[in-house]
Parts: structure tokens; C-alpha cells; sequence
């Protein structure tokens, strides 16, 4: 009997792990949308009186209703544990087999409340962000490697497929969502990402497998990243309060940059040869498979109710999202949206070329190990994660979007002046080199989910989804058009300030052009005064302000149904 490998262990387990979760997501069968049971409960009387503060005058906003279907108990036991285990009530949350979620029958009236397994539905987006990138960089670390695995093949081109079907697959994402749900849309991103995996990794396969199916196993998880990286200003929206929100989209965001520094510890360590990559695609493999199984298991669609007043005045308008290129006309036909949109595509392309060329800015400041380059690499990462978290922090309590991000533009250009130079006084001097890689991640990085909730902001009661596509498609364009050109830059040097020994110095035409892009967005930024709608709405938080007929009663035994947003 032969030899049984650990790889083929690894395999069976994921197989197993990845079919089992189908068994379970095909039991889901969401509807869409806030809705509430039982028509004939519901009466006029009963409508909450809704005060449009912005623009100063009274509705009756009736409810829309579904008919009432009684909340089962299947599942009940892991929701019910999770959630404790997070500082809830096991009653706080029930879920049904088929998504459905409901809150208990003692609440009468629809109001603001947190939830505190919104940090589970963070952490499992947050993690299929890292999974996603640590697959398209899982090679970046050893091109030499894949070069010799695969002939004729190299690790920039598998790069590439990914990128480019990220873009194809982000048109997508906004009717994806409206169509099925938040929920199911990420359950199923989740298992098409393992599935991707397993045909990189190739299932009870001796060795590597083919070029072809790397390539399909490659293609299949670009389609699905796109699910994740659109998708955190939703989330923050239906599961999080108002000075929370710049937060969480910060780091589910920004935790990609984890699966980055993942790629290039991780793999440049085990990736060094044929055998340590078929180990290598295999382990990602099966941590890809258990993030799956546990997202079908315990992603949900929605909380029982809103989190905030913003989103409660969307449930009562009964605002519906519109198809994808609708609500991209839409947007930019909104005053500021442009700023925003600008700030972001900025902040990305100056990650995703210092990313790149990471190798060659370290080499510029002395620092010349692989190792030392790949902890490096790994720390700026780190640091546009916490950099995120710190200052998405400040502007959720301060709503100062505009002052934040023209400081972070700021940060940038310093950061990026010792990066690009060659000869200077100093001379070699890594130290300088790492902090100043450092400042920039933490600068840089945050503008990213600041504007991406600004935009939000703005544009509301539109489609968050449709907001981060939107700005996720023209970052990722224009961060591959300017990849060739820094490539090209990088060769091109001047001397500045000749005249002034201390300050003379030589520095590189690729951080020259990030400079110029920094300075270009920070003079146009500006001019940004556009007014923040749902801060607005936030901001009506009395609450005879919002509901001045009383509590509401909806369906029977009072119980509120929800399901997943249309």
C-alpha cells in the first residue's frame, strides 16, 4: 500500500470541508429586502410619521409586507453561541435554515441597535479579503520558482489574469447583491474562491498541476474577490452604528494588505521550489475551504434591525438600488462625487506601485536580503491595516473627511520624497528607508476607506455596493496603467536642490510621478464642500423626531421579519 502524503491528507480534508458547505448553502432560499409579515396587522394608524429633517416636512411612509412565515430553530444552537460568546444575548439573534432572521416578539417599535455579532460578519469579510489576496500575490515572493515549475509561464502573468478578471467581475458585484442579497452573494463568493483553490491545488493529484488549471483555478478566484472588496461599505452600513462605520470599512478594506504580507512571508518561504509549491497551493487550499464552511454556516444577511437613523429612513422611503450603470451615472452627476472617487484612485495606485517595485525601493535604501525585503514588504502592509483602523477611528467620532484626507495627502508626498532617493548626504540608510515605507502605509493607506465612506456619505440613500465598485474599478485601472509607466520612471533620475549641499540630493522619476499625483489630488481635493447626507439623517436621532405616532405594530405576535436587502 503506498505512501499516503500529507498533501493528500490536506486535499481529502478540504474536499470534505468545501462539500460540505454546498450541502448547506443550498438550503438557503433568502427574499430580499427589510419586509414585514402579515399585511392585515398593519394599519394606517400604525404608519410611523417620519419628519424628512432635510427637507422639513411629514409623511406617512406605509410599510411593505410579505406574508408570515414562522422562524424555525435549525442552526439556532452555533448562532446562539457565537453571538454570546461576543458579549450578547442568545435570544438577541434566531436563524433559520434558510437565512431568514428574526428578533424576539418583547419589541414593539423599530429603533437603532448594534448588534454584537456585527464583529463576526466583520471578521469573516475581513478574512475572505486576506484569502483572496494572499492568492493573487501567493507566488510574487518566488517568480523564479513558478518560472521553473511552470516553463514558459511567469508569476507578473498569473498576476495580471487575476487583476484583469477582478475588473470584469466588479461589474457584477452591485446587481449580484441587489438581486440575491449581501448574504448570498458572500456565501457563495466564499465557496467559488475554495473551489478556485482546489483546482490551483489539484485534488488527489500527484505534483503540480497543469497550466491551464492554475490559470481556471486563478480566474475563478479574481471572479470571486470582487464580492469582498466592494462589498465593506454595505456591511458597515446595515450592521453598524454611526461612529463606527469608517472603522469597520477600514479594516475589512484594508485587511487585504494582510493577505499581501501573508504571500510574501508564507510563500517565500515554502514556495522556493516544485514540491514546496504543491504543499504551498494546498495549504491555501484548505484554509480557503474552512473559511468557506464557516461563512455559509454563520454569515448573515441582516441584523433584526437597523443600526443606525440613516438606515431606518431607507427602510421606511422604501428606497430600491438601481441597476449598476444607472447608479454610476448617478453618482457622478452628484456634486463632489468626483473628490472622493479622485482621493481614492490615488491612494490605491500609490500602494498598489510602491507594492509592486517594493524590491527596488528597498535596494534604494540599502536594504538588500530577501528576507528583509519580504519583512519589510509585510510591515508596510501592516501599516496601511492600522493606519486605517487608527485614523477611520478619529473620523468616525470628528466627520472630518475633508481635513483628514487633505492631511494624509500631506503625509503621503513627505513619505514618498525619501523613497525615490538614490544619493543623497546620508547615503545608505535603511532605517530612514523602513520608517519612511512605514509613515507612508499608515498616510496612505486610509484615505482609501475614508473615501470610500465619504462617497457613501454623499451619494446617500444610493447603493453603497454600487459606490465601492465604482472606485474599486478606477483605482485597479489606473493602478495598471501607471504599473508600466513608474517601471519606465524608475529609470529616469534628477538632482534637486543642487545649490544646497546638506539637501542635495538624487531621486527617481517613479516617486516624482507619485509626488505629482499626490500634489494633483490634494489641489483639487479642496475644493470638496459637498453636504453629508447621512450624517444628516444620523443626526435626527430624537426620537419623537422620527416616529411621532408611537411603536409600531408589525405582523403577527409582533415579531419583525427580516430578510436580505433587495
Amino acid at each position: 500500500m503506498g505512501r499516503i502524503s500529507n498533501r493528500s491528507i490536506w486535499q481529502v480534508t478540504a474536499v470534505t470541508i468545501l462539500l460540505t458547505s454546498m450541502s448547506y448553502v443550498l438550503a438557503y432560499s433568502p427574499n430580499l429586502g427589510y419586509r414585514y409579515h402579515d399585511p392585515s396587522a398593519i394599519h394606517r394608524r400604525n404608519y410611523p410619521r417620519f419628519r424628512h429633517h432635510h427637507r422639513h416636512r411629514h409623511r406617512l411612509c406605509p410599510i411593505p409586507s410579505l406574508p408570515y412565515k414562522r422562524p424555525g430553530l435549525h442552526l439556532r444552537t452555533i448562532a446562539a453561541s457565537v453571538t454570546t460568546l461576543f458579549g450578547g444575548k442568545d435570544d438577541d439573534i434566531d436563524i433559520e435554515i434558510n437565512g431568514l432572521a428574526t428578533i424576539g416578539s418583547d419589541v414593539s417599535q423599530l429603533v437603532p441597535k448594534q448588534y454584537p455579532y456585527r464583529w463576526v460578519q466583520l471578521g469573516y469579510l475581513s478574512v475572505l479579503a486576506l484569502i483572496s489576496d494572499w492568492i493573487c500575490f501567493s507566488v510574487a515572493a518566488t517568480p523564479n520558482a513558478f518560472a521553473a515549475a511552470f516553463e514558459g509561464h511567469s508569476a507578473s502573468s498569473l498576476i495580471d489574469i487575476f487583476l484583469f478578471t477582478n475588473v470584469a467581475s466588479s461589474f457584477l458585484v452591485t446587481d449580484c447583491v441587489r438581486r440575491f442579497g449581501l448574504g448570498t452573494v458572500i456565501r457563495g463568493a466564499s465557496l467559488l474562491m475554495a473551489a478556485g483553490c482546489l483546482l490551483r491545488s489539484g485534488p488527489l493529484s500527484i505534483g503540480l498541476v497543469p497550466y491551464p488549471a492554475l490559470v481556471a483555478g486563478t480566474v475563478a478566484v479574481g471572479a470571486a474577490q470582487p464580492f469582498f472588496q466592494c462589498t465593506p461599505p454595505m456591511l458597515s452600513a446595515i450592521w453598524f452604528g454611526k461612529d463606527e462605520r469608517a472603522t469597520s470599512t477600514a479594516v475589512a478594506l484594508n485587511f487585504n494588505q494582510i493577505g499581501i504580507a501573508t504571500a510574501f512571508l508564507v510563500g517565500g518561504a515554502m514556495g522556493t521550489n516544485a514540491k514546496g509549491l504543491e504543499d504551498y497551493f494546498s495549504l491555501i487550499t484548505l484554509v480557503s475551504c474552512a473559511a468557506a464552511v464557516g461563512t455559509v454556516l454563520q454569515f448573515r444577511d441582516k441584523p433584526p434591525s437597523p443600526p443606525s437613523t440613516s438606515e431606518i429612513e431607507k427602510l421606511i422611503e422604501g428606497e430600491e438600488e438601481p441597476p449598476f450603470i444607472k447608479s454610476v451615472q448617478k453618482f457622478f452627476s452628484t456634486k463632489g462625487f468626483t473628490l472622493p472617487f479622485a482621493a481614492f484612485v490615488c491612494s490605491i495606485s500609490i500602494t498598489n506601485v510602491v507594492g509592486a517595485f517594493i524590491s527596488d525601493v528597498m535596494v534604494r535604501g540599502g536594504i538588500t536580503g530577501n528576507f528583509e525585503i519580504d519583512l519589510a514588504g509585510a510591515g508596510f502592509e501592516i501599516a496601511i491595516l492600522l493606519g486605517g483602523i487608527v485614523i477611520g477611528g478619529y473620523v468616525d467620532r470628528t466627520k472630518e473627511y475633508k481635513k483628514v484626507t487633505l492631511g494624509c495627502l500631506i503625509a503621503t508626498a513627505i513619505a514618498l520624497f525619501p523613497l525615490g532617493l538614490n544619493e543623497h548626504m546620508l547615503g545608505k540608510e535603511p532605517l530612514f528607508c523602513v520608517f519612511a515605507l512605514f509613515v507612508l502605509g499608515a498616510a496612505c493607506g486610509p484615505i482609501q476607506p475614508i473615501n470610500a465612506e465619504l462617497a457613501v456619505e454623499i451619494t446617500y440613500p444610493g447603493d453603497e455596493t454600487a459606490v465601492e465598485s465604482v472606485q474599486q474599478i478606477g483605482g485597479n485601472l489606473v493602478s495598471a496603467l501607471l504599473v508600466p509607466v513608474a517601471e519606465m520612471a524608475a529609470n529616469l533620475d534628477w538632482e534637486v536642490f543642487s545649490d544646497i549641499r546638506v539637501l542635495n540630493s538624487d531621486i527617481r522619476g517613479d516617486v516624482i510621478m507619485l509626488m505629482g499625483l499626490t500634489a494633483l489630488t490634494y489641489a483639487v481635493y479642496q475644493g470638496f464642500d459637498s453636504p453629508l447626507k447621512r450624517t444628516e439623517a444620523d443626526n435626527a436621532t430624537d426620537e419623537e423626531e422620527i416616529f411621532e405616532e408611537g411603536a409600531i405594530e408589525i405582523g403577527v405576535d409582533n415579531v419583525p421579519m427580516i430578510t436580505n436587502r433587495g
